[in-house]
């Protein structure tokens, strides 16, 4: 009586299989943007293809998906493929492929991810995009957003040293009278009286 229940749930688990290998069953493929392994870079916008790639720069999807979808084989493809591992955690990846692009540019290509991580920044979650903030300030050493935020976080580590040298050079490039301007001193002046 169970061998027609163990027949069928087998028969279940190699269609699963199957439809994970191939894709949907209607179609037999799944589509470019969550496919199987591609042969070539994605032939469009670097834009076009970090919008579609995005939802899936994950610490568990993302290199799955550039295998699936590698970013186009330019300059702004690496940068934005770097943006794409830096928001999912994988800063050595990210460096790998800033590191790609020629040296005279790669501080551009640092901008690109800065743009991409900004907004976690600004919402207030520094300790997510301290490091790469940092990432962004070893290829474009004077970017003061990105050592202000990566002084914070590392203010919120604990990271004292680090923290007074990212922002301290923050002051040194930036002098409007601001909130973040303000934040750095008192985090340098608490840090002083420690």
């Amino acid at each position: 009586m169970l061998r027609p229940l163990y027949i069928i749930g087998s028969l279940y688990v190699a269609f699963s299989a199957l439809v994970l290998l191939t894709g949907s069953p209607a179609t037999g493929h799944v589509g470019a943007s969550g496919g199987p392994p591609a042969t070539t870079p994605y032939a469009g916008p670097a834009g076009e293809w970090f919008q579609a790639i995005r939802p899936h720069c994950n610490s568990v999807e993302v290199a799955t998906r550039h295998q699936w979808m590698p970013p186009p084989a330019t300059e702004e493809g690496w940068a934005y493929s770097a943006a794409c591992y830096a928001l999912a955690g994988k800063i050595d990846l990210a460096r790998q492929a800033i590191e790609r692009v020629s040296a005279s540019d790669r501080w551009r290509a640092a901008g690109i991810v800065f743009n991409v991580a900004h907004p976690v920044a600004d919402a207030g979650d520094d300790l997510s995009a301290g490091p790469i903030m940092e990432l962004v300030v070893e290829f474009w050493p004077n970017h003061y957003m990105a050592l202000y935020h990566a002084g914070m976080s590392r203010y919120a580590l604990g990271h004292r040293a680090s923290a007074e040298a990212h922002l301290r050079k923050f002051l040194e490039y930036y002098d409007q009278n601001d909130g973040w301007r303000r934040n750095a001193l008192a985090a340098l002046a608490e840090m002083e009286e420690d």
